[in-house]
């Protein structure tokens, strides 16, 4: 957040430098596009002359991550996994664990919870589109906000 303070001042200023009679000539135009051309024609003193040198800011990188845990590269980023809960599942509550027939762990974050009387439930896993995952139950309509511990 500082780097974009840094970077919004550092462009006030700049505009703040410009010749006022200028811009005071071109408020006055009434035509949008000849005013327009008149602000495109003011010219703003480099960043050499400024009191503050304009720094360019580089965006964050993305953190690695591999479906819920941290991984080498964001290229083949999966959405989502199939899999199914091992033998009798009779539903869920907060902070419950959920061991998937594919070794992962997964871990309810929410305050839900849900009965769910069957044998051997297909799940899916997948992504939200803010981050985070939630965990869609074969027969149920309601998918509890998850994170993967293991």
């Amino acid at each position: 957040m500082n780097k974009f303070l840094a970077l919004l001042t550092a462009l006030i200023s700049t505009t703040a430098l410009a010749d006022p009679a200028a811009l005071t000539r071109c408020r006055a135009l009434t035509d949008a596009s000849a005013r327009l051309a008149c602000y495109d024609a003011i010219t703003l003193p480099t960043p050499a002359s400024t009191r503050e040198p304009i720094r360019t800011i580089a965006p964050n990188p993305a953190p690695d991550k591999a479906f819920g845990l941290p991984a080498k590269s964001d290229a083949n980023e999966i959405q989502s996994i199939e899999s199914t809960i091992p033998g009798r599942f009779e539903g869920w509550k907060a902070r419950t664990r959920i061991t998937l027939t594919n070794g992962q762990v997964w871990q309810i974050t929410d305050d839900s919870s849900g009965f769910c009387e069957c044998d051997n439930p297909k799940v899916t896993v997948a992504r939200r589109v803010f981050g985070g995952y939630w965990l869609e139950i074969e027969g149920k309509s309601h998918a509890p906000s998850v994170k993967r511990v293991k």
